[in-house]
């Protein structure tokens, strides 16, 4: 019975994808290359939505697990999604990002005894997806990487049985059918906000729900790669004067795709598995005392920033000698 709800929801996620596809070319949801863009030709927008779908589908099955998650995550997918037509101002998104994060954080079980704990977990939430945003730039980037996060969350889960099961499965599924459009020299469609976004507050949701019940500040690195690439630009940015609000090509990932000339698809299965093996490391360790987390997580982070201006390093080299 379970693998032919399974079956079913793949069967949907696929249509869906091949019906969405022929919506975006009708209504020309097209992402359009510009000077600071990494791809090269016109590119359908929007396509995460598969990513939403396969959380709506498991609220549905499930009796309305998750309710107020699942009103979280259908909000800001459909400002997300509003945003990839007719691109919404900051002041008009963010609102929308706290309520969206406000919501999951209540459904973890954060109420307003926890007055001092959720500000700082709002902003905390609000920067993390827009993070997440910001690294959804190259063909199979996004896909792969949100697999890998699932997965990753998804072993710990078979373990500590913390979430139900079919919700990070059908999630699963969604990405796979995205990636097969995706994961591919010439990309066939983008994941979008709605999928940038919506996934990003899925993993949040998670992440902080596996930190609530099993006390491990490991889980952070779940999310590693990501964070340290994504911050430290942010930090370099800031630096050299650009505005955050600016597109730019100054991540690392988007050097090695423009600057060293790698192609999309080994940067993305690089990030995805620097990640991978992290993940293992979270599993192994995730229980022992807080003290040793600790220093894994420290060491973890300094190693993955040594790597950040490692490459930082290597672009400039290459930038003004043209090798290596």
């Amino acid at each position: 019975m379970f693998f032919m709800n399974y079956l079913i929801t793949l069967l949907v996620l696929v249509i869906s994808s091949v019906v969405y596809q022929k919506i975006a070319e009708r209504f020309n949801i097209i992402d359009k290359p510009n000077h600071r863009s990494s791809h090269v030709s016109p590119t359908i927008r929007g396509g995460g939505v598969l990513f939403y779908l396969s959380i709506l589908i498991y609220f549905l099955v499930s009796g309305f697990e998750y309710p107020y998650f699942f009103i979280g995550v259908t909000l800001i997918a459909l400002v997300s999604f509003i945003d990839d037509i007719i691109t919404l101002s900051s002041t008009i998104r963010l609102p929308f990002q706290f309520i969206a994060i406000g919501l999951c954080l209540f459904q973890i079980g954060f109420s307003y005894d926890n007055y001092l704990l959720i500000p700082p977990l709002l902003i905390i939430g609000v920067g993390f997806i827009n993070i997440y945003n910001f690294m959804d730039g190259i063909n199979g980037i996004t896909g792969l990487y949100s697999l890998v996060c699932i997965i990753g969350f998804l072993v710990l889960n078979l373990k500590e049985d913390i979430i139900d099961n079919k919700l990070l499965i059908y999630v699963l599924m969604s990405v796979l059918v995205f990636g097969f459009s995706n994961f591919r020299k010439k990309a066939r469609m983008f994941a979008g906000d709605i999928g940038s976004i919506s996934i990003a507050v899925l993993l949040f949701f998670i992440g902080f729900l596996f930190i609530k019940e099993i006390k491990s500040p490991l889980i952070l690195l779940f999310i590693s790669v990501y964070g340290v690439d994504a911050i430290l630009t942010i930090i370099y940015r800031k630096y050299i004067g650009h505005k955050l609000t600016e597109p730019h090509r100054l991540h690392i990932y988007q050097k090695m795709v423009n600057v060293l000339s790698i192609s999309h698809l080994k940067v993305s299965i690089i990030y995805a598995l620097i990640q991978m093996i992290i993940n293992i490391i979270v599993y192994n360790a995730y229980d022992l005392t807080l003290s040793t987390q600790y220093v894994i997580l420290f060491f973890t982070i300094i190693l993955l920033i040594f790597l950040y201006f490692f490459m930082f390093k290597k672009v400039k080299e290459f930038k003004e000698h043209g090798s290596l």
